[in-house]
């Protein structure tokens, strides 16, 4: 495995490992948007209002449930009919890490909202509060540690879940496993582990130390759970 990532051919050309470091960053980063566009919304609403918090809750669930490649399995035969090119190989990835990263966002979203302090909403209101401002203003920034723990949960996860779109024809990370493991080569194979290992500890890191700076020092004193994710 050293050897393997030590030669320096493996680290130029349209296969080497500075170009699947940018594909596995980029397909994670691009699910993780547009999943954060969609569930931040909708937990902070439903952390705020108290609406369909059950419903919201259980279909997180469900989403949680439903295995990453099943799903790409499920979307490649929709997609490709829609594009011959990309259908097959992106759209799939895409569509299954987006599903993947949803719930825990949504859930963390909803209950860092929902784990204010009702008295220090409702001496807002009696200030004369807007909802709206009460939202920005109380309820987002003190989540905001629990908000940050959904987004790491969620980063590590399709970070090392893109690795499956390699099975389908996808570049990144998950392209040195697939063709390891094809050409019985352990260096190739257990290098490629290392990488995704290596950049799904990073940005577990990153997020740990963002969670610790968004969290007050009386709280991090105290002991506080806040940043860690809702069971």
């Amino acid at each position: 495995m050293i050897d393997w990532l030590l030669d320096p051919a493996h680290w130029s050309g349209p296969d080497g490992i500075p170009v699947r470091l940018i594909e596995q960053l980029g397909i994670s980063g691009i699910s993780l948007l547009i999943a954060a566009a969609v569930a931040l919304p909708i937990g902070v609403w439903i952390g705020h209002t108290g609406r369909a918090a059950t419903l919201a809750v259980n279909a997180a669930k469900i989403g949680r449930a439903i295995p990453s490649l099943a799903a790409i399995g499920i979307i490649a035969p929709i997609t490709q009919a829609f594009d011959p090119e990309l259908g097959f190989k992106v759209y799939p990835t895409l569509f299954a890490m987006i599903i993947l990263a949803i719930p825990p966002i949504l859930v963390n979203a909803y209950a860092g909202v929902a784990g204010v302090d009702r008295e220090l909403v409702e001496a807002a209101r009696g200030m004369g509060f807007r909802e709206r401002q009460i939202l920005g203003r109380i309820e987002v920034p003190i989540a905001l540690p629990v908000i940050a723990g959904g987004l790491r949960s969620a980063t590590v996860q399709v970070i090392a879940t893109a690795t499956l779109g390699a099975l389908f024809g996808f570049g990144a990370l998950g392209r040195y496993l697939v063709d390891g493991v094809a050409q019985n080569d352990d260096g190739q194979l257990f290098g490629g582990v290392f990488l995704v290992a290596a950049l799904a500890l990073v940005a577990e890191g990153g997020f740990a130390l963002l969670q610790r700076a968004l969290t007050s020092p009386g709280l991090r004193r105290a002991g506080s759970s806040s940043g860690v994710e809702p069971a």
